[in-house]
């Protein structure tokens, strides 16, 4: 596979990419827990076929030391026992809110419930803008079939 156009080496497209990456770097810093963070990335780039996402993070994930198990049961988190209630929380919003289309009525109260009982408001606004964020990315790559595989931990920054 081939991407359409070389997205990374665009004028207009690195000037969008350093805003998202901006904000990347405010939610790294967020309180969020980074492994938190880096599960409902992956779960959001599984659920949008986003291949180079899905790479990009299991990668950094591993390299942060997230065990080869959990990054494995990601996809079937709500029957995988190495997960957080926490987490499983996250997972759920992150889930929700990447099937916004999927739902009538969008993300639920209860979903939204639970995540309030693991997270500050901060936090909560740190997830939310997580999720937005990351599948914005995952639209764009999917969009431009970015090929994935390559990608080595650290290579952008």
């Amino acid at each position: 596979m081939e991407a359409r156009l070389d997205y990374f080496g665009n004028g207009l497209a690195g000037k969008v990419l350093r805003h998202f990456n901006t904000a990347g770097k405010v939610l790294s810093e967020s309180g969020l827990p980074l492994a938190t963070q880096e599960l409902v990335k992956i779960r959001a780039s599984q659920i949008n076929g986003c291949g180079f996402c899905t790479d990009m993070h299991t990668k950094d994930a591993a390299v942060a030391g997230e065990s080869p198990l959990r990054l494995n049961l990601i996809a079937a988190w709500r029957e995988a026992t190495v997960f957080t209630d926490a987490e499983r929380a996250a997972l759920e919003l992150a889930e929700q809110g990447t099937r916004i289309a999927d739902a009538a009525g969008g993300v639920t109260d209860e979903a939204w419930t639970n995540a309030a009982k693991h997270y500050d408001g901060d936090q909560l606004v740190a997830l939310m803008s997580l999720i937005a964020l990351i599948n914005a990315y995952n639209r764009i790559n999917v969009i431009n079939q970015q090929p994935a595989g390559g990608y080595q931990p650290g290579q952008f920054g």
